[in-house]
């Protein structure tokens, strides 16, 4: 009952309504998840709700590991994942437009970034996640408190692959101590452990004037969360 009463606080304090009365488009998250929307924990919400046309910038500490195979170092040079380091400085900035959200992450002196969508068609219902020349589309469910994350298929240069070849790993995000945490772990069949990075993340006022980028192609992309 708890995560249903923080996800009700959460979702009646970020209802996409600016002042005025005038009913923005609902963010990216919250139009896939939605009814389960009202579950997510409040850090969770309010990190995922960005309004069309809105940015948010979050610091906070990151931790990365790196697999050691050749092949390991290969997918996640190719995918722009992130050197190992201990307990480093992270920003991520959320710029949404149009439905789709970019997401720059700066792991240190290295920068990168990914582009998030709804995937089209019969997949409508999944989220879509461009890295390198990588399509990823996984699920969204509400479990435990936890914003879960599944891989249900993938593509290269927007050709499907087999999901049985598939990357996979545990992904979630939850709320600690009022705090957004998020745990990314990618792995591969043939290949092993591939990244790991977990941390924590809130939100900040920023005066700085952001840009919005282009939106990259599928294939220009190159990170992922």
């Amino acid at each position: 009952m708890s995560d249903r009463r923080d996800g009700e606080r959460a979702s009646g304090e970020h209802n996409g309504e600016p002042s005025g009365g005038h009913t923005a488009p609902p963010s990216l998250y919250r139009r896939l998840l939605g009814p389960a929307w009202t579950l997510l924990p409040r850090a969770v919400a309010e990190m995922h709700d960005v309004a069309d046309t809105g940015e948010r910038v979050a610091r906070g500490r990151v931790d990365v590991e790196r697999g050691r195979g050749a092949l390991a170092r290969l997918a996640a040079t190719l995918a722009g994942f992130p050197d190992a380091a201990d307990a480093g400085e992270i920003e991520v900035r959320f710029l949404a437009r149009d439905g789709i959200e970019i997401w720059t992450r700066r792991f240190g002196d290295k920068v990168f970034r990914s582009r998030q969508s709804a995937e089209r068609g019969r997949n409508a219902d999944l989220l879509a996640e461009d890295l390198g020349p990588f399509r990823i589309l996984m699920s969204l469910a509400v479990e435990d408190g936890k914003l879960k994350l599944a891989v249900r298929g993938w593509q290269l240069l927007g050709l499907p692959l087999p999901l049985a070849l598939a990357p996979g790993g545990e992904v979630y995000e939850e709320e600690r101590d009022g705090r957004f945490h998020f745990h990314v772990e990618v792995m591969a069949p043939l290949i092993g452990p591939i990244v790991r990075y977990t941390g924590w993340l809130v939100p900040v006022e920023t005066s700085d004037k952001v840009q919005l980028p282009a939106i990259p192609n599928s294939s220009e992309s190159s990170a992922l969360r």
